[in-house]
């Protein structure tokens, strides 16, 4: 498995330091505009070797990537807790369209991490011309997670006993999908003594999650280097399994022309298959507002307003 990181910051290092204790790797590349902290953490990587699978760490330039299996981007700045995603957009942007051009004979599977991530995976789709299905985002994927750490210790059960997806944008309007989530075989809302007046502040908790952390830390990073990873070997395992990520609409859930996080089946080759989850009325009104967000702040990209 071969493997290069665009940007070497806090999510970046995370993202490097979980595929190596996580992943079978055995060619890491990192890239960063700062060539000598991408140098100095192939480097510290490196030096890990006696702990690890047998695993080459090295900096390069993007175009030396280009044999990879697999580039994340995780370039651009990060937000600050008075920022909402979508704020970042016009500076993140700008760094995602100078390396498209780098990318577009490339054959492997591309993963945007920076943020906004679901706009800006559809700029990399605009920039590189690369087939839908081999430009993701992370998108809800760490949002799910969030939630179900969060329903397993409401519930007192193990949170990989939670099937939930959250849905929709990374960031403000996303959609916790209630009304599929299962506990085992069980429908959340069928679980002994849940109470649907819970769902909202439950939701919002999650939603405010990252913001809570910025505040203290001034960045999230662990919990997305660990996603991004698994995000990764399962996919590069074509162990096709379902999960949460952002990729360009073709239809699924009456979506189009929006780059948005839905469950799909993740491979080798990409999220070819989305799934269409089961919602009540409030969270496909939601899911469409969501879209409409994230539709709009392309449009004003595109026109030079965002």
């Amino acid at each position: 498995m071969k493997i290069g990181i665009i940007g070497m910051g806090w999510v970046g290092t995370s993202i490097a330091s979980s595929l190596l204790l996580r992943c079978d790797v055995r060619e890491l590349y990192l890239n960063d505009v700062r060539g000598r902290v991408a140098e100095g953490e192939a480097l510290d990587l490196a030096h890990a070797a006696p702990f690890l699978r047998r695993t080459t760490v090295q900096a390069t330039t993007v175009e030396q990537m280009l044999g990879c299996d697999a580039i994340v981007i995780a370039a651009g700045r990060n937000g600050t807790a008075n920022e909402s995603r979508l704020d970042l957009l016009r500076d993140n942007a700008a760094v995602v369209r100078s390396l498209g051009s780098a990318l577009r004979s490339y054959a492997g599977l591309l993963v945007m991490v920076t943020n906004p991530v679901d706009v800006l995976t559809r700029v990399l789709l605009e920039e590189t011309g690369l087939p839908p299905a081999r430009v993701l985002g992370t998108g809800t994927l760490l949002d799910s997670a969030r939630m179900r750490h969060r329903l397993g210790f409401e519930l007192g059960v193990s949170p990989q006993s939670v099937h939930m997806h959250v849905i929709g944008e990374h960031g403000n309007s996303q959609v916790a999908a209630f009304a599929s989530a299962r506990v085992g075989t069980l429908p959340l809302r069928s679980w002994p003594g849940w109470q649907r007046e819970r769902e909202a502040d439950l939701a919002g908790e999650i939603r405010r999650s990252a913001g809570e952390i910025i505040a203290r830390k001034g960045a999230t990073n662990h919990a997305i280097g660990l996603a991004t990873a698994y995000l990764l070997k399962w996919a590069l395992g074509d162990e096709r399994r379902v999960i949460t990520v952002s990729r360009l609409q073709e239809g699924a859930a009456g979506l189009r022309d929006v780059c948005i996080s839905l469950p799909a089946v993740v491979g080798r080759l990409g999220a070819q298959t989305v799934l269409e989850p089961e919602l009540d009325d409030a969270e496909r009104l939601g899911l469409e507002r969501s879209a409409t967000i994230l539709r709009d702040a392309y449009a004003k990209l595109k026109q030079g307003t965002a």
